[in-house]
């Protein structure tokens, strides 16, 4: 085996392992943007969760822009979260992709530290796509609870699409 294959079988290995993979963006494409009706209609089982859960949160829509299309916080939520909220959705729908991708491909260290240099990423879960007919129509972004509570929110939201 020639030194160059060796070295090909090497960089393809270390791009098989590579954790940026995690991050590949979803290869799905945007579409139009979320109606106002549908967003509240998205918001309401992610609110809905919350409250069977006694957790406190914000949850905001935006539409393939990352524009804020619909925003709702539950009487008790910390300040933060609204703003939070908000970060998570633009983060999602910028990025084709859930910020726990984001968050996961951080915590591996080593090229997912590259994620703390890019401008709009939130690394931490809650926000999810919207994807309606294999296109992006928007994202939701919810705050309030641990992470994972803001992610098993945002998940009802975003199922409430299919």
């Amino acid at each position: 085996m020639s030194q160059q294959s060796v070295l090909g079988a090497f960089v393809a290995l270390l791009l098989a392992l590579c954790p940026t993979l995690v991050m590949a963006q979803m290869a799905i494409p945007y579409g139009m943007s979320i109606s106002l009706d549908n967003a509240k209609k998205v918001a309401a089982p992610a609110l809905a969760e919350a409250r069977k859960n006694n957790w406190t949160m914000a949850v905001a829509i935006v539409d393939t822009a990352g524009n804020l299309v619909y925003f709702e916080k539950m009487d008790g939520t910390q300040a933060a979260s609204a703003s939070i909220a908000l970060d998570k959705a633009r983060s999602a729908v910028a990025f084709k992709r859930p910020t726990k991708a984001l968050q996961d491909a951080l915590a591996a260290g080593g090229d997912g530290l590259r994620i703390l240099g890019l401008t709009g990423a939130v690394p931490v879960e809650g926000g999810i796509p919207l994807v309606v007919d294999n296109k992006i129509v928007g994202a939701i972004g919810v705050s309030g609870g641990a992470s994972n509570q803001d992610s098993q929110c945002a998940a009802a939201g975003a199922a409430s699409m299919k």
